[in-house]
């Protein structure tokens, strides 16, 4: 079981803490698998800085899908790489 460290803006931050957000979906980058650590840093776009806040998740499901388009991430990176919903507990 890996240790996996990832940004998370503090909107998402504060969702996934209040156990609001139970899913994540991420650019398709790197290996996760289920039984993993998700290590949810939240990262401030505003001050280009860590707050020094994370959470930890362990990955309960993993969905990967291929699409011609999705508004998150560059066209040639979904094509690349896909993209995964990360299911958490």
């Amino acid at each position: 079981m890996a240790v996996i460290k990832k940004k998370i803006w503090p909107q998402n931050f504060e969702a996934v803490k209040a156990g609001k957000k139970r899913h994540d979906m991420r650019l398709a980058d790197f290996d996760v698998q289920e039984g993993d650590t998700l290590v949810l840093e939240e990262w401030d776009p505003d001050t280009g800085k860590y707050t020094g806040r994370s959470i930890e998740k362990k990955v309960s499901y993993v969905s990967k899908f291929k699409m011609d388009s999705v508004p998150f991430w560059a066209e040639q990176e979904i094509r690349e790489k896909g993209f995964q919903i990360i299911s958490l507990e």
